[in-house]
């Protein structure tokens, strides 16, 4: 969770790389004398699909938990936001921390089901080069060498990991996108349409249904119905029209007579 103690370089080129079929030994609980230290004094950015699980946990909708419960710090250079989960501001202590652990533990992020092992992925792989497991070991932590064994794959599986890789996939996908290398920062219009629909979904299904969205794109009835209250549809309908407003990818259909109006203007 805490990645940030170790350099690109490190981890590229010092820190032991695991498979999945590897073998570590580990373990978490209250009987130690470090439980929850991981939880303070941390930068625990979020997917979309953990800050989709965390609101519906706490009944809440996307707009006000983003306000109450994340931030998204920004520079000049940035091309797009991050979103974070807001420390308390006197404890530096996450919001969701209670004295028996996590409150939010079934709906827990990624990167708190991950620790403490960390990913990488060479940036310029050759034939042989593939991404990569390792342990993150910190002071802080007591539970490395303790408990039982597991494989990284063993212990990625018991913590639910898989299945936020596999809602993730979408997202991961807009992200590796080379816009990102070779395109300008976004417009705040745009900021603002990303962050809706990758993260804001209660907006983004109220922008679908509330504006003249449906009368410019062309979706399938029965898809529509599913948008009104499936969150995980619409977060997947958001990634393929962020590709198409942000990469001018095929990925949704004008319908004709907007087509025809765009046309008569130009």
């Amino acid at each position: 969770m805490t990645e940030g103690t170790l350099t690109q370089e490190q981890i590229l080129n010092s820190i032991p790389r695991l498979s999945l079929d590897d073998v570590f030994t580990f373990r978490c609980g209250n009987d130690l004398d470090c439980f929850t230290n991981c939880c303070a004094n941390v930068s625990i950015v979020l997917t979309p699909y953990d800050v989709l699980r965390m609101k519906r946990a706490l009944k809440m909708d996307s707009s006000d938990f983003l306000d109450t419960y994340t931030i998204s710090p920004f520079t000049v250079d940035q091309k797009i936001p991050a979103v974070l989960i807001k420390m308390d501001a006197e404890t530096k202590k996450c919001p969701f921390l209670t004295e028996q652990g996590c409150g939010i533990y079934a709906d827990r992020p990624w990167a708190c089901r991950m620790y403490p092992l960390g990913i990488a992925a060479p940036k310029n792989p050759n034939p042989q080069d593939h991404d990569f497991h390792f342990l993150i070991k910190e002071p802080l932590c007591h539970g490395h060498g303790e408990g039982r064994q597991f494989t990284v794959r063993e212990f990625l599986a018991e913590q639910g990991v898989e299945e936020y890789d596999m809602m993730g996939a979408p997202f991961r996908d807009l992200m590796l996108h080379d816009f990102w290398e070779k395109g300008d920062p976004l417009e705040p219009r745009k900021m603002d349409m990303f962050m809706m629909a990758c993260y804001d979904l209660d907006r983004f299904r109220r922008f679908v249904f509330e504006s003249r969205f449906l009368e410019m794109f062309e979706v399938d009835e029965a898809r529509v119905e599913a948008l009104r209250t499936d969150d995980l549809e619409l977060l997947d309908f958001g990634m393929q029209w962020l590709r198409f407003v942000l990469f001018q990818e095929k990925t949704m259909r004008l319908r004709r007579s907007v087509v025809e109006a765009r046309q008569t203007k130009s």
